[in-house]
């Protein structure tokens, strides 16, 4: 029997999540519900593709944009999260930043959230934009890195239905090039 390849475990881990994640909303306990339900069949997604699974080391905020972070939503209630940082993520085209949400009171999260915007958000993804939940981890020397998989980049509830209040991406997390990873809209062909 042969050992399988790490680039097979990989996409594996990703297709078994997004089956459990599938099998949540078709439960009716996620955002799809209704008439949209009984024919639910599951989401999305690009294929995985390890690629799209980077770390990047977490900049602390300016002295001018630590703390409290307004973000506009699609209702127009604004939310309040703590702005953590930046990363700079290496994607085609060049290195490119992005703004680090956490709760606020927070300082050091175990978990960051990153809504982005990106080429594809309108004819291909949501577009309002997606987000990244991102786990923490420390480096050999101490250094916050964060630890951004695309493969997991997914719709808000408010791509599904009303009544649900979403965070949109700030302005710099609006990227000029094509994520082709993670949730997808159904109709979309690559």
């Amino acid at each position: 029997m042969s050992v399988p390849e790490t680039g097979d475990l990989y996409a594996g881990a990703i297709t078994e999540f997004r089956r459990r994640k599938d099998e949540h909303f078709a439960s009716g306990r996620g955002p799809v519900q209704g008439e949209v339900l009984r024919t639910f069949r599951g989401l999305s997604y690009y294929a995985p593709d390890e690629a799209w699974a980077l770390s990047a080391p977490l900049e602390a905020p300016g002295a001018h944009d630590a703390g409290e972070f307004t973000l506009d939503t699609n209702t127009g209630q604004p939310r309040q999260m703590a702005l953590i940082g930046r990363v700079r993520v290496p994607l085609p085209g060049g290195e490119r930043p992005l703004s680090v949400f956490g709760p606020l009171g927070e300082a050091a999260p175990a978990r960051v959230f990153i809504p982005f915007r990106d080429a594809t958000s309108g004819p291909e993804t949501y577009g309002a934009g997606r987000y990244l939940d991102a786990p923490v981890s420390r480096g050999s020397g101490g250094e916050a890195l964060v630890q951004l998989d695309f493969n997991l980049a997914y719709h808000p509830y408010c791509a599904y239905s009303d009544g649900w209040t979403c965070p949109l991406p700030p302005a710099e997390n609006r990227l000029d090039v094509a994520v082709r990873a993670g949730e997808r809209l159904p109709q979309t062909a690559q």
